[in-house]
């Protein structure tokens, strides 16, 4: 399992998949020294997590743990007793989790069962849809924690209504704009990464599945990818970067067969999946990470869920609408005007910030936690 060295006065920051890691290496810089690593294992395929690190300037993890492929609760309880046992040996000055991963939950009991202060980055985030797995992990790590960052006035409102509030609660902006801002190619790498692609800007779609509701469901992986195939016939490309887990669900549920006519690669690097979007007609996925980046790269996305705990995303850029009939109406729709849209888009801000939510959090973590350990 490894053992930490050095964390008096540091910040453990606990993480285990790709979105982690991409939002919280901006908030690891601006700490310095001072911030210290240690990975779940949640995400272990190389693409997932492990390449992620260089290309986003994450320090390397002094100690990786290994709950990768366990079931969800087995994930929450062996990184709790892992983590545990390493927090019961190296005491941190404070845990920091970002999001609603198991890796965050197992961090934030962690902490709590040691004794040591938690911040929680992305803070108040609500679907109100307790179906979700990660619905309950965010509330959880909220009620836990001792500085809650909300990104938005609407996420420090839902902490509120929960009791959460007072000096427990920090509007910050959320750390996505910056890493977005940072690892956006140019536009000559653009260029580039289109030709390589076989594509052209602004006449192709992005497309990405691989949440749970999606890719268990053999009618739901039917309807996304059909969805995805009918962009395809109407002349516009869909470049479809695979998952993990929706490469397994595509074989085990027999839908190979809707994957023909669309450009089908493996999980993409951060850059230059950005650069993809920001070309991009159209994104369609279920992701809630490209909800918050498809409104600093100003591009129109369906997003293939029932619900959403970004609500703010849905003022103008995103459009929520569940497998089926609705999906194909709505990608329709958008790729009936995409100039127009593109128009639109532009000329609107982000719910999410101006790119400066890691400094902002990096000087509450040190002005609280830090300063004087």
């Amino acid at each position: 399992m490894g053992v930490l060295r050095s964390t008096a006065g540091a910040a453990v920051f606990v993480l285990g998949t790709r979105p982690e890691i991409i939002k919280l290496a901006p908030l690891a810089e601006s700490l310095g020294e001072l911030a210290v690593v240690v990975d779940t294992g949640q995400h272990y395929d190389p693409m997932m997590s492990g390449a992620i690190y260089a290309e986003c300037g994450l320090p390397a993890p002094q100690v990786r743990l290994a709950v990768g492929g366990l079931p969800r609760s087995a994930q929450v309880g062996q990184g709790l007793a892992d983590l545990g046992a390493l927090f019961a040996r190296a005491v941190p000055a404070v845990v920091v989790v970002q999001g609603d991963t198991n890796s965050g939950l197992a961090g934030a009991l962690a902490a709590n069962a040691c004794g040591v202060p938690l911040v929680h980055v992305e803070a108040g985030l609500r679907s109100h849809d307790r179906r979700m797995p990660e619905e309950n992990n965010r509330v959880l790590i909220d009620h836990l924690a001792d500085l809650l960052c909300a990104p938005t006035p609407g996420n420090a409102g839902n902490l509120r209504a929960e009791g959460i509030a007072g000096h427990r609660v920090a509007l910050t902006g959320n750390t996505v704009v910056e890493a977005v801002l940072r690892h956006l190619p140019e536009p000559e790498d653009r260029r580039k990464l289109l030709a390589h692609h076989g594509v052209r800007a602004g006449e192709f779609v992005l497309a990405t599945v691989h949440r749970q509701e999606n890719t268990d469901d053999a009618a739901a992986l039917r309807e996304v990818l059909s969805g995805l195939s009918r962009c395809a016939g109407r002349g516009y490309p869909v470049i479809l970067p695979l998952h993990p887990r929706t490469l397994a669900a595509v074989t085990s549920l027999g839908c190979g067969d809707l994957l023909g006519g669309l450009l089908v690669t493996g999980p993409l690097g951060y850059s230059d999946f950005l650069g993809l979007a920001a070309e991009a007609a159209l994104l369609v996925s279920d992701s809630g990470g490209l909800q918050e980046e498809c409104t600093v790269l100003k591009r129109p996305m369906v997003a293939v869920r029932t619900s959403t705990e970004r609500p703010e995303s849905l003022d103008g850029f995103v459009r929520l609408v569940p497998p089926g009939a609705g999906l194909h109406r709505e990608i329709d729709g958008f790729l009936a005007d995409v100039a127009g849209c593109h128009a639109r888009l532009a000329a609107l801000h982000s719910p999410y910030g101006h790119g400066a939510a890691s400094q902002r959090i990096a000087g509450l973590i040190q002005e609280r936690f830090l300063v004087h350990s």
